[in-house]
């Protein structure tokens, strides 16, 4: 485990400006911009009705008309989706409610190895030739300039809805959403592709109420696709905050008691029972629905979130289930082939980047294994899966401080394709060009990374006493739930605690009882078997409720040791 540069945190500020929070929640959140009680208020209580008027997106009135009146004329509608978790539950989502709705609705889902990302223009006739004259685009499409006159040439018209940063011009064609294309007023801009197709969804539901159409018919209840929009915006790791933050705590309360078939039995099949946390759906049940897509066709994850069918749910999700364990199994084997090459070169740690290839890599999973490669060695890393003609596909993760899709730029001259954003991105490259990238690349990385940037920064939240770790601490703490970007889980800064207790737990982690002025603690400590931990230490940590046979206890899960400072 690589060392981490301790930022300490500034003195816990006790005065509460509503008078109701714990003190050091509300010091948690005044570092972190919420400065008024209403705003407190506003993040600690999200509220369903503070969500943004869908109509704001630029383009959304164009997008509502068209898909009303191909309701109403019965013409067929394909949602074209992505082979990933937000691509996936984009695609459930806009086709089950379209389907609700009375539309002629079907789908496609490109194949990442056959078809490669977003539209193409080989699977946009497949479409018409199905017989679609409306296409709607979800979590891709907002490149796709050329794609957007091929549907418009061939009689289809096409409806963007994405996220993605654009590249060039907007693509012309009926309606393009997105909340950061040019002259776009929503004021939020961090949505996942599928809480941009939840605001279309939220957009023809309010035009066909106003035109009657649930006169006689049952409303939709917008709370029956909450699941499939926590899911998506959690996977995709967009910032929890805002809008996102507002879907994401209400997903949550649905997707705990969702009746989809699809998400009983994904949850059954991981295990998990009760009431549903952030980390379950990110670490436990995206993996499972990503696995197929990352080796083979994402179409089951479609199907498992459509099929009313419990008993055929299952088998699809015991099906995943299979896919997620080749997944780990092609992982660990990359990871250890990855590692050993780095080991063996003798690039680290002078070096401020790494860019590796090999012609035994998965394309479909070295993504995961690069950023995997950024938490072991703290630098922008390039995995490219190279084929036997010597075409490679690779995949970027980066470091703050370092912007991928910036640095790519100059370096585009080796490439065949490239794009992406600051943490993450993708390349294709061709062989006889892997040196020269890979030097172009370093240089970059030499000119914008110092040897400090490449230690990583563990940003401790508030300095606490051994009085103020409490159970009513724990408690004030999971209010700030949902944890993920944009709204880390608090890591807290204790000193100067007596080791009382270690032992190891499954060969790496550590189970302690810590002291601090006669106040026991019980603590956790992940991954770190290998820690020389004796004496006075300084903790950074997160305290937490173990909950385990009806009991409730207070655990210190520990993120960073160090000797106490101040023996």
């Amino acid at each position: 485990m690589i060392k981490k540069r301790w930022n300490y945190p500034v003195t816990v500020n006790k005065n509460d400006p509503s008078g109701t929070f714990n003190h050091i929640v509300n010091s948690i959140l005044l570092s972190r911009g919420y400065e008024t009680v209403a705003e407190h208020e506003a993040f600690l209580n999200p509220r369903f009705s503070d969500m943004i008027d869908p109509m704001q997106l630029k383009g959304i009135g164009k997008a509502v008309d068209r898909i009303v009146r191909a309701r109403n004329s019965g013409e067929k509608i394909t949602v074209y989706g992505d082979y990933d978790v937000d691509g996936i539950t984009s695609t459930a989502l806009l086709v089950s409610f379209l389907a609700r709705i009375g539309c002629n609705v079907s789908y496609f889902i490109p194949n990442r190895f056959d078809d490669g990302y977003g539209l193409n223009s080989d699977s946009i006739l497949s479409c018409i030739s199905l017989g679609a004259r409306l296409i709607i685009s979800v979590d891709c499409g907002i490149t796709s300039r050329d794609e957007a006159l091929f549907c418009m040439e061939h009689g289809a018209e096409l409806i963007i809805v994405d996220h993605h940063a654009p590249n060039g011009s907007i693509p012309d064609c009926c309606a393009v959403l997105n909340p950061i294309q040019p002259d776009c007023h929503y004021p939020f801009k961090g949505l996942a592709g599928v809480g941009v197709t939840f605001n279309l969804v939220v957009a023809l539901r309010t035009v066909l109420r106003n035109q009657g159409l649930f006169d006689s018919s049952e409303e939709p209840d917008l709370r029956d696709w909450l699941d499939l929009l926590a899911l998506g915006t959690i996977a995709d790791i967009v910032p929890l905050v805002g809008q996102n933050r507002i879907y994401v705590h209400h997903g949550l309360r649905q997707f705990s008691n969702s009746r989809r078939p699809g998400i009983i039995a994904l949850k059954q099949i991981a295990g998990i029972k009760g009431e549903i946390r952030c980390g379950q759906v990110g670490f436990r049940l995206a993996p499972r629905l990503n696995a197929a897509g990352r080796m083979e066709s994402a179409v089951p994850g479609v199907e498992l979130l459509l099929n009313e069918d419990l008993h055929q749910c299952i088998q699809i999700a015991e099906e995943l289930d299979s896919a997620n364990l080749e997944r780990q199994q092609v992982e660990r084997c990359i990871l250890e082939q990855a590692i050993q090459m780095i080991e063996t070169s003798g690039i680290y740690p002078d070096c401020r980047s790494i860019v590796l290839a090999s012609e035994q890599w998965h394309q479909g999973v070295v993504g995961i294994v690069a950023s995997r490669i950024v938490e072991r060695y703290y630098r922008p890393t390039i995995l490219i899966a190279m084929d036997s003609a010597g075409n490679g596909k690779g995949s970027a993760r980066s470091i703050p401080g370092f912007h991928l899709l910036d640095s790519l730029k100059p370096c585009s001259m080796f490439l065949n394709r490239f794009g992406g954003h600051r943490y993450a991105a993708g390349i294709n490259i061709n062989l006889e060009q892997l040196e020269n990238f890979r030097n172009c690349f370093e240089l970059q990385a030499k000119q914008l990374l110092s040897h400090e940037d490449c230690i990583p920064i563990l940003n401790m939240d508030a300095e606490v006493f051994p009085t103020d770790v409490t159970m009513e601490l724990a408690e004030a703490l999971e209010m700030m739930e949902p944890f993920g970007a944009g709204n880390p889980e608090p890591t807290l800064l204790m000193r100067g605690l007596t080791v009382l207790e270690k032992r190891i737990v499954a060969e790496k982690h550590i189970r302690l009882r810590l002291q601090n002025k006669n106040i026991t603690f019980s603590a956790i400590a992940f991954g770190m078997a290998e820690y020389a931990i004796d004496g006075k230490i300084d903790i950074a940590f997160f305290p937490e409720i173990n909950k385990w046979n009806n009991s409730r206890t207070l655990q210190l899960k520990i993120k960073d040791i160090r000797p106490a400072e101040y023996a």
